[in-house]
């Protein structure tokens, strides 16, 4: 018979119900109780039952994570790891486990979410993106249920948790880096346009060039998949115009190396001949060559104060709504030259 709560309430000297209310984390006993119990249950080798205590609780301790196509197609790109691993960070940490939603069309990704809360399974949502007349992060917001979005909301600013990065000051930021490099003729190469880290990030792009006096060239921007797929066929789009452009602001690192092989067939060096620069500093973007210069959005970070949010929020209903930036920075490499 494996170890009970009565056999650690014995060894900590206390009664079975503190130790019930040490494993709730309840704030009326004492640190100094809490430390001796948990040692007990450590030198024992006891493990709570969770679904008992979900149970008693009313709570599954369960996050759902949700992911604009599906997880076979996201998980190619290596920001959809780090975000999940900044989540696990502090999932392993409150005990709560993650249920991942699966489909390959938008209906059934819809239904998996559904399956989720109408069949409660997890306690509270997490959507990894943010795009237009979203049906997913309408229904949860309709039926009150607790969610956080990873990006900016399109609505409902005020109601909806949210950690994003300053999406436009970044691709500011980025998009001087080749200017000040003498670029002019400088192209945007992004996701899908009805995301919102890919609106914010176009702006960003725009304005840069406007507060920098270069005339905005709409054939200059190009929008298709978060892969390297995408990246090679951005390449084949833009570099068959009369007037190629001479500096790239990529908004993924991974169409990025697309971007990088593509440009190689065509014999075309970076930096040599185009400079390059990017977005997320995922680990690719240092191992790859030449180095990438990218803009660090801290994607860890933001799967950490995503998990710390919705939790607070699953524990707690009447937690005010939240808006959290995380900081960016410019990390520079091989892939910009000063133009000529």
């Amino acid at each position: 018979m494996g170890i009970t709560i009565k056999d650690v309430a014995k060894a900590a000297n206390v009664a079975p119900s503190t130790v019930s209310r040490v494993l709730s984390d309840n704030p009326r006993i004492s640190m100094a109780t809490k430390k001796r119990v948990r040692k007990a249950m450590k030198d024992l080798g006891y493990h709570p039952n969770i679904n008992a205590r979900s149970l008693a609780n009313n709570s599954t301790q369960t996050l759902g994570i949700v992911m604009k196509s599906s997880a076979d197609k996201a998980l190619q790109n290596p920001f959809f790891p780090e975000v999940l691993r900044g989540v696990s960070s502090v999932a392993h940490k409150e005990q709560y486990s993650l249920n991942i939603s699966t489909g390959e069309t938008e209906d059934e990704v819809m239904e998996s979410v559904r399956r989720m809360v109408e069949g409660h399974q997890v306690d509270g949502m997490m959507l990894l993106y943010s795009s237009k007349d979203d049906r997913v992060a309408d229904y949860l917001l309709e039926r009150g249920f607790p969610y956080v979005l990873i990006g900016k909301p399109t609505g409902n600013m005020n109601e909806v948790n949210h950690i994003d990065n300053d999406n436009i000051q970044a691709a500011i930021d980025i998009t001087d880096v080749l200017i000040e490099k003498g670029h002019t003729r400088i192209a945007f190469v992004g996701g899908d346009p009805n995301l919102t880290v890919t609106e914010d990030r176009v702006a960003g792009y725009k304005l840069a060039l406007q507060q920098a006096g270069i005339p905005i060239d709409n054939s200059y921007q190009v929008y298709t998949e978060l892969l390297t797929s995408g990246g090679k066929e951005a390449v084949r789009e833009l570099f068959q115009m009369d007037k190629p452009p001479t500096g790239l602001v990529v908004a993924d690192d991974l169409m990025s190396v697309g971007m990088l092989t593509m440009l190689a067939e065509f014999g075309i060096r970076v930096p040599e001949d185009v400079s390059l620069v990017s977005f997320n500093n995922v680990y690719l973007s240092e191992i790859i060559r030449p180095a990438l210069t990218t803009t660090d959005v801290q994607i860890f970070q933001l799967g950490n104060q995503a998990a710390k949010c919705l939790i607070e929020n699953v524990k707690n209903k009447d937690e005010p709504i939240k808006r959290i930036i995380v900081p960016h920075n410019i990390v520079e490499r091989d892939s910009v030259k000063q133009l000529e």
